[in-house]
């Protein structure tokens, strides 16, 4: 992976979205768009995106759990597996 193709400056994303866009969904490698020649924002595909929200939301739910451990214990075994089933049903209904 050459890094230094992944960062374009504001203006060629202008002219190029179109292009950048199908790259992206072909690759699925993001592109930090620079303004001044400082980056300031990333530019990636909707299926990446998903990914990184999908793991976001598991990370989240463990944090929480692991909270409730230390405060009360825990929960028996199935019915965490219940509350994860449930939880990304939940998530996949949303989309």
């Amino acid at each position: 992976m050459n890094l230094a193709e992944d960062i374009k400056p504001i203006s060629y994303v202008k002219a190029h979205a179109a292009e950048i866009i199908e790259k992206m969904a072909e690759n699925h490698r993001p592109i930090i768009i620079t303004q001044n020649g400082e980056a300031k924002a990333v530019l990636t595909d909707i299926e990446t995106y998903q990914q990184q929200q999908d793991t976001m939301a598991m990370l989240k739910l463990v944090a929480l759990r692991e909270r409730d451990i230390e405060e009360s214990g825990g929960i028996p075994h199935e019915e965490a597996k219940k509350h994860f089933r449930e939880y990304f049903r939940k998530l996949k209904a949303k989309r």
